[in-house]
């Protein structure tokens, strides 16, 4: 399992302390992927949050790739929230070791203390409301100026980060 300070270094678990982050690292899971390997296929049911902790993924939409995420980066946010299948395919681009946080873990935090739920819901939402506005941005960009977006989608495909 990852360490506790490792943990610290992701939005999710800002405001949080030592004590609290170590009573949710036992609901937590690991996975390690291969390069290649797809971890969410676009319209599957997902139902976790994905930390990345070493490696980097891409993700495609119709075959397109989005972006690239590097280690530091989470994905799967939005299917823990709605409850609907996977927007995107997510694939090991490095090999990739994940720490994951699913839908039961967070039940389960919720019963077990409300407080700490909370505060992580707040900065999943300041984390999905910063991508959003990243994304409009984007789109801002590229209605401007269609053609010099297209020219250079790899300026848009890696991040260091989405926030």
């Amino acid at each position: 399992m990852v360490d506790t300070g490792t943990l610290q270094a992701y939005s999710l678990f800002g405001g949080l302390t030592v004590e609290q982050i170590d009573l949710i690292r036992p609901l937590m899971g690991t996975a390690v992927f291969n390069s290649g390997e797809a971890i969410i296929r676009e319209g599957d049911p997902n139902d976790s949050i994905y930390f990345i902790v070493e490696g980097r993924v891409e993700v495609t939409r119709c075959g397109v790739l989005i972006v690239e995420l590097p280690e530091g980066q989470t994905f799967g946010e939005m299917e823990l929230l709605d409850v609907m299948p996977s927007v995107a395919t997510v694939t090991a681009s490095l090999p990739v070791r994940l720490v994951i946080i699913s839908n039961k873990c967070v039940r389960t935090m919720y019963s077990r203390d409300p407080k700490v739920f909370g505060i992580m819901m707040m900065n999943l939402a300041r984390d999905l409301s910063r991508r959003l506005r990243r994304m409009d941005e984007m789109a801002c960009a590229a209605s401007e100026n269609p053609v010099g977006f297209l020219r250079h989608p790899a300026e848009t495909q890696t991040v260091q980060s989405l926030d």
